[in-house]
């Protein structure tokens, strides 16, 4: 086994636990829609984090590129992808007896969610530049002003309570993921 197809499946098994834990808290939405009352933010966050994941393993295709790997590269890509794991466990707790549903538990984490997804943006140029320079320039100016932006916005959203402020943020985040998909993979 080369060294790309071992990282392959240490990835493929972490973003599987990962898509796991999602797919785990949207099915106990369906089967006790009574127990926890649904919040629509949440659950829009939560199929975007399934989108940004989908996007991840296609993007990590390109980990191809490097040629030869060493232990710190290895590590990064792993603490990369457990980055979205603890992301996708705080959109789905064990339980939620200590809030008053999913609105008032998404408030209450966050700063740990929205952290973490900042730093998964950082986390994703660090993994980009990885890949070669070429790679990274040949995404042009929009990758760096991307990443830069969801930042921002991240580390904003983690001191904004506003339900309207987060309503606002997860379409935008959900549409932009959407088109840039569809630019960068459908219609280049």
């Amino acid at each position: 086994m080369d060294s790309f197809a071992h990282i392959k499946v240490i990835l493929g098994i972490l973003l599987g636990l990962s898509i796991r834990q999602l797919l785990n808290g949207a099915i106990k939405l369906v089967q006790h829609p009574d127990r926890n009352p649904f919040y629509w933010v949440h659950f829009v966050w939560s199929f975007y984090i399934f989108l940004l994941m989908v996007h991840f393993w296609w993007w990590e295709w390109h980990l191809t590129r490097i040629t030869h790997w060493n232990f710190p590269e290895y590590f990064f890509v792993i603490v990369y992808i457990i980055v979205y794991y603890v992301i996708c466990a705080l959109l789905y707790p064990d339980d939620l007896k200590d809030y008053n549903g999913f609105r008032d538990y998404f408030y209450s984490r966050r700063k740990w969610f929205f952290g973490l997804l900042g730093a998964s943006y950082a986390l994703d140029v660090v993994d980009t530049l990885m890949k070669g320079l070429d790679y990274y320039h040949h995404f042009g100016v929009e990758y760096p002003i991307r990443n830069a932006v969801h930042f921002v916005l991240c580390m904003i959203a983690m001191y904004t309570d506003s339900p309207r402020f987060h309503s606002i943020l997860v379409i935008v985040f959900l549409l932009y993921e959407i088109s840039y998909i569809l630019r960068l993979f459908i219609y280049p």
